[in-house]
């Protein structure tokens, strides 16, 4: 006999699973800025007791996703736009600086390191898919950092790039912006692959200046149609 959710498994597991639920919900804009929930609502839709649910909340609250309302349930975070621009100019501070390591390497262990990369934004053929795109553009920019060798940066850098990943799948809903995307992820790897340090450094800070310039366009209405057309 089949049991539900409510009926077995850690509690631990649990709330694993309905903060990732939960989070998910907020990136597909199923649960909105600024939309006000119960905690027994999200236990019943999920089936699950309160308790996973209120520890998964406070995560999502650490990670400042949600804020608590104490006499009327959760709340998701209406968007801060100026918190948004400062994540953005800390990943490009970061970024840079990994471009200006990643052109120091001699040239043929540079190459080796981003093979991959090469092999995706520019010898493979086009995805069209814009939620696929976000996908590979958030790993592209991730590899960067991760193949300049410092492992805290590139700890800070994967939690800045999943606190704006709400931004960029708005971003990706356009097709010039999957098409600016290849381009510019395959300038900015070849003016490495040339040591260019100041020519993939500037083509990079342009490359996030453009996302940075949507977060200040995304209006109510954009969310809306997001919630009536989801990003599958």
């Amino acid at each position: 006999m089949h049991q539900s959710p409510r009926s077995k498994g850690r509690p631990e597991a649990l709330a694993e699973k309905v903060y990732q639920a939960l989070k998910q919900d907020i990136f597909e804009f199923r649960l909105m800025p600024g939309d006000r929930f119960s905690e027994n609502e999200i236990a019943d839709r999920l089936d699950v007791s309160r308790t996973p649910v209120r520890q998964a909340l406070f995560w999502l609250e650490r990670e400042g996703y949600v804020e608590v309302w104490f006499r009327s349930g959760w709340q998701v975070k209406p968007f801060d736009f100026e918190y948004f621009e400062e994540l953005y100019d800390f990943r490009t501070v970061l970024e840079r600086e990994a471009v200006r390591r990643l052109c120091a390497l001699p040239p043929l262990a540079c190459a080796e390191i981003l093979n991959e990369l090469t092999g995706f934004w520019i010898d493979a053929p086009r995805m069209e898919d814009g939620k696929a795109v976000s996908a590979h553009d958030e790993a592209f920019h991730m590899a960067l950092v991760a193949a300049a060798g410092n492992q805290e940066m590139a700890r800070i850098h994967a939690e800045l790039t999943e606190k704006i990943r709400i931004i960029r799948r708005l971003d990706f809903t356009r097709d010039d912006r999957v098409d600016a995307t290849y381009r510019e992820h395959a300038q900015i790897l070849r003016a490495i692959f040339q040591q260019q340090t100041e020519e993939a450094q500037r083509i990079l800070t342009d490359h996030i200046a453009v996302s940075k310039a949507e977060v200040r366009k995304i209006t109510l209405h954009m969310l809306q149609q997001a919630r009536l057309q989801p990003i599958e």
